[in-house]
């Protein structure tokens, strides 16, 4: 059989995130809320060892599509539906099933209630990086490695491009997605320079615009040489601008919180610091079991701690999973368990 994209594809820190989960064969329900080409999934659907219900979520057809292939391959007898309409289970005699759903993980709450569900009592996981198939098609345009459309849409069914930020935004407002984004000090610099140079349609235009203006850092006695391309910064602020990805983390954190039944986890895998910072907040706002002035000398809000944080500490990818797989090296997890009952 001729090797696919999704058997290329490495999943980042899937035993310590599918651990975290907790998953077991227990008939309960799970959820990958970023499903891609399936990694994370699959070993879901492993460790249920045939009970269970498992949902997996994504904006990226193409993804989805390379998903339920490679869970076809390896899981011939588990049924698979493609959204609410069908039965999960029907004509087969498994306790197990799998359905795939197109959407944006921040609608996870109307997406599980589309199903049925109210309720997730197993857990839910999410990696936010984008994937190895977004990053390795040119014509998705995430990359300056190689040349393609200034597209940068996770769901290019619907929204606005990388090409019309840069080509219709205010300079100004540019520079600020730069630098609150991407955090590169020279972002009016880049800025200006893509206002003189519009327009620009691909990702090579782009990519020789701003290495013209960044230079290269190299080596000194006190600093280290940067490793990064001048445009790493610059392409990754605007995919973070094209997807809206921290108002959508933060939709999805809070939503997911909410859906969790007592006991049921939740598993988040960031690749920068603007992310899991966004994590972080959220976990320990939803963890804290009073918001009260500390001036106040009694607790008056009568909040209730609704999460329990399991890794105080974020995770990170081992050593050897960083040399197998380099792409893992900024990645941080973190995990809770949804802890207050229902009134």
């Amino acid at each position: 059989m001729p090797e696919t994209s999704s058997d290329i594809h490495k999943s980042v820190m899937l035993t310590e995130s599918v651990d975290q989960l907790g998953v077991s064969p227990a008939g309960k329900i799970w959820v990958d809320a970023t499903a891609g080409m399936g990694g994370h999934l699959r070993e879901i659907v492993r460790r249920c060892n045939g009970s269970g219900t498992v949902f997996g979520i994504d904006q990226d057809k193409t993804a989805l599509a390379l998903c339920r292939q490679s869970i076809e391959r390896e899981f011939p007898r588990v049924p698979i539906r493609s959204g609410p309409d069908a039965s999960a289970k029907e004509g087969s005699s498994e306790n197990i099933s799998v359905s795939l759903l197109h959407g944006n993980f921040s609608d996870i709450a109307t997406l599980m209630a589309d199903c049925g569900v109210e309720r997730i009592d197993g857990g839910i996981l999410a990696d936010i990086g984008v994937s190895s198939l977004q990053l390795d098609s040119p014509e998705r345009g995430f990359s300056f490695m190689s040349d393609g459309p200034l597209d940068m849409r996770m769901d290019t069914s619907r929204g606005r491009t990388a090409a019309d930020i840069v080509n219709n935004i205010s300079e100004k407002e540019l520079a600020d997605i730069i630098y609150i984004y991407g955090e590169e000090r020279l972002s009016r610099r880049i800025a200006a320079k893509i206002v003189q140079s519009r327009p620009l349609t691909t990702t090579a235009e782009l990519r020789e615009v701003v290495a013209s203006v960044v230079p290269r850092m190299h080596a000194s006695k006190n600093r280290p040489a940067d490793k990064s391309h001048p445009a790493t910064r610059t392409f990754q602020a605007l995919r973070i601008a094209v997807n809206d990805e921290l108002g959508v983390l933060e939709s999805f954190l809070r939503s997911t919180i909410k859906i969790l039944a007592p006991g049921a986890r939740i598993v988040v895998i960031s690749f920068h610091s603007l992310e899991d910072r966004v994590v972080k907040q959220i976990f320990k706002e939803f963890a804290s079991p009073c918001i009260c002035p500390p001036r106040y000398p009694i607790c008056t809000c009568a909040k209730q701690q609704e999460l329990k944080i399991l890794t105080p500490k974020p995770l990170q990818p081992s050593e050897t999973e960083i040399l197998a797989n380099p792409r893992s090296r900024s990645a941080k997890l973190r995990a809770g368990e949804r802890v207050v009952k229902e009134p």
